[in-house]
């Protein structure tokens, strides 16, 4: 039985949905950032692949090093919407910014850069769930249900706004010269020919860097799952014990354990129905067949 009073708890800012700690002073003065020549932004939609690729780019921009045990990559690379323009227009450069706002929204410069990952909804769903609950403070939704999730994002309902928007928006400039887009699951099947394209896309400074092969090894090794599930508390804040970890699974296919046939109808009508014509659903030509 879906109880569809119980939601995720938000603040509210002109229509968008904010985690309950996050100052809305802040994301309103992220939306004020004025992007700058060199800045490297790394967008996604919530539960994308977002610090699996803030992580690669870190150990990029450190000899391949993984990030120490005592830092956190929502410092090293801020999250823009939560540590708000003044932060980020502090950091030295080269500046490297997470952000999970749409294209039209996303502070440009057209000699920035941004690499954006998309992932295949439904995973992304399960995913996003998992944050949702895990994150008490932030949503108050620890005893919510996946059924009263799935409700929330087929909507648009939730922080990250609607899915689709979201991915339409950047689709369409996935061919501009300062965009690098790609996929969750390219990156799965392939994360040494991602690396390389994220270096490659960045400059001559971190693709002449993986000319030394030890360095594209470790960042290879330390970007892989078994590694980043380990000490978890250089990804983000802590979650209370009984939750389900920052890092959970990193797979492909995890939908298939949590979807209904009602609604696994439902996400892949919605997304027929928004996509059609665009090519996106050539992003994931495994997906539509599994599904039918």
């Amino acid at each position: 039985m879906i109880e569809p009073q119980k939601k995720p708890s938000y603040k509210i800012y002109k229509g968008f949905r904010i985690p309950m700690v996050f100052s809305v002073e802040n994301f309103a003065s992220a939306l004020n950032y004025q992007a700058q020549p060199g800045d490297a932004f790394i967008v996604t939609y919530i539960k994308c692949g977002t610090t699996w690729t803030q992580h690669i780019v870190w150990m990029l921009n450190h000899d391949g090093q993984p990030l120490p045990v005592g830092k956190n990559i929502q410092l090293e690379i801020p999250f823009l919407e939560k540590v708000g323009a003044e932060f980020v227009a502090n950091l030295p450069a080269p500046r490297f910014i997470k952000t999970h706002l749409p294209y039209e929204l996303t502070p440009f410069h057209p000699e920035a850069k941004y690499i954006y990952v998309a992932r295949n909804p439904f995973d992304c769903l399960v995913s996003f769930y998992y944050h949702t609950q895990g994150f008490v403070k932030l949503y108050d939704f620890a005893a919510g249900t996946f059924e009263q999730f799935f409700e929330c994002f087929i909507r648009g309902e939730v922080d990250g706004g609607d899915y689709f928007d979201h991915l339409l928006g950047w689709y369409e400039h996935k061919a501009d010269p300062n965009v690098l887009f790609l996929t969750y699951e390219q990156m799965k099947a392939n994360t040494r020919q991602a690396i390389i394209a994220i270096a490659d896309f960045l400059g001559p400074a971190y693709s002449s860097k993986l000319q030394d092969g030890e360095m594209l090894y470790r960042i290879l090794h330390h970007s892989s799952f078994e590694q980043m599930s380990q000490n978890q508390s250089r990804w983000s804040s802590t979650r209370p014990a009984e939750m389900t970890p920052f890092i959970r699974k990193g797979e492909v296919g995890d939908w298939q354990n949590h979807f209904s046939e009602t609604q696994k109808a439902r996400l892949l009508e919605k997304f027929i129905a928004r996509t059609a014509e665009t090519g996106i659903a050539e992003l994931w030509p495994d997906l539509i067949p599994r599904l039918r």
